[in-house]
């Protein structure tokens, strides 16, 4: 079987590039696959097409494009034109690659291209719906329009979590209901191990042995809640190591500087590679994830779990999907910087209690959230939907 990705975003920086790239990965050791993406960085396993974009845009910002637009502030010729590109680049690798099965990330706008290839090659597409294109379809009416037909013409609708499809169902209005199926995002289990070198280059980079140490990574945008973090940073009993860039880092820095806070790193974009992150995971006697929107599900959280780290979040969207109160990690309201202080220090204070959440959250990523198990799901889904099923 042929499978063609259609991937919105680079491969690093954000959950759905690496969900693109993790499940192309695994997916490519038994069947043939190709992924069109605006990127030019080879993916294991898998053919790449590159589309050249005419400016950099996204759903809510992205890392990798510091100064993009977002998609709320396009003109109509400008959507057009970002239409015209994802469109010609999927024509052209569908042309070379001949797949059996289309596979596009987010409900727009990639989708487009893929309902003119269905119409016009007899090629099934299914969607996986990642969460954050959902508010830009609320927003701009433009998009919610545009994208019903490619959601009346694709064979499966794949929201990462249970949230993600009811929040999807109310933007359209309860159509579609019948083609949803949840499956959730992966984390590479034979990579994301917990690391004792990884964390001693750590502890050499930023001079933190001996020192308890709690890690954020993700996009530094208002809805991953870092201020709230930055706001408990001077009552938490460690060290506080911030992974990430984006729009609210200068204030968040500026914010840190004005409290006198002394604890806090910033270790900025770490780019390509899990051999970045895993260091930063094994390190991390707490990981946390204070997001005050709905979260998909938050990759980084299947991450950090996977080396043995637990987590501090929000109930947020779809993070209970991974998260169990007290057996892999701890609860706290959003905009709450009191319960973070709160949950984060009965962690950092209470070892045996850390170590044995931190053991649960390894094997809940094995058992729930490996890629392989993901990639299967995935696969049937395709052989049931291509066009020689």
């Amino acid at each position: 079987m042929r499978i063609l990705y259609l991937q919105t975003f680079p491969f690093w920086g954000s959950g759905s590039g690496t969900y693109a790239r993790h499940l192309a990965s695994v997916v490519g050791r038994t069947h043939k696959v190709a992924i069109l993406a605006p990127d030019d960085r080879p993916i294991d396993k898998a053919k790449l097409y590159t589309v050249k974009l005419p400016f950099p845009v996204a759903f809510t910002g992205h890392p990798e494009w510091p100064d993009c637009k977002f998609y709320t502030q396009l003109t109509n010729v400008e959507v057009a034109l970002i239409y015209k590109t994802f469109l010609d680049a999927t024509i052209t690798a569908v042309e070379d690659f001949h797949p059996d099965i289309i596979h596009v990330h987010h409900a727009f706008p990639f989708t487009w291209a893929a309902a003119f290839v269905k119409d016009m090659y007899g090629i099934n597409f299914i969607t996986t719906i990642h969460g954050s294109e959902l508010p830009t379809i609320e927003k701009d009416r433009r998009y919610g329009r545009a994208t019903y037909y490619s959601m009346y013409r694709t064979s499966r609708i794949i929201p990462n979590s249970g949230y993600t499809r009811d929040w999807f169902l109310r933007v359209f209005h309860g159509y579609f209901h019948e083609k949803c199926r949840v499956i959730p995002g992966g984390v590479d289990i034979n990579k994301f191990v917990y690391s004792e070198s990884g964390a001693a280059q750590v502890d050499r980079e930023l001079n933190l042995h001996g020192k308890p140490v709690v890690v954020f990574a993700g996009k530094i945008t208002k809805y991953k809640g870092v201020e709230f973090l930055i706001g408990a940073a001077k009552r938490i009993h460690g060290e506080v190591v911030i992974l990430g860039d984006g729009p609210e880092l200068p204030k968040l820095k500026l914010k840190a500087q004005n409290l006198g806070l002394t604890n806090v790193h910033w270790v900025g974009h770490l780019g390509a590679g899990v051999k970045k992150l895993v260091p930063y995971y094994s390190r991390a006697d707490v990981f946390v994830a204070p997001s005050v929107w709905d979260e998909p599900l938050g990759l980084v959280i299947l991450e950090a779990m996977a080396c043995n780290t637990p987590v501090v979040v929000t109930r947020k969207g779809g993070i209970p999907l991974a998260v169990k109160e007290g057996v892999n990690g701890l609860f706290i309201r959003a905009r709450n910087s009191e319960e973070i202080v709160e949950k984060v220090n009965k962690l950092l204070d209470n070892e045996p209690l850390r170590l044995k959440m931190g053991e649960n959250a390894r094997r809940i990523a094995e058992e729930k959230f490996s890629w392989e198990i993901i990639g299967r799901k995935f696969v049937h889904i395709y052989e049931k939907f291509s066009k020689k099923s």
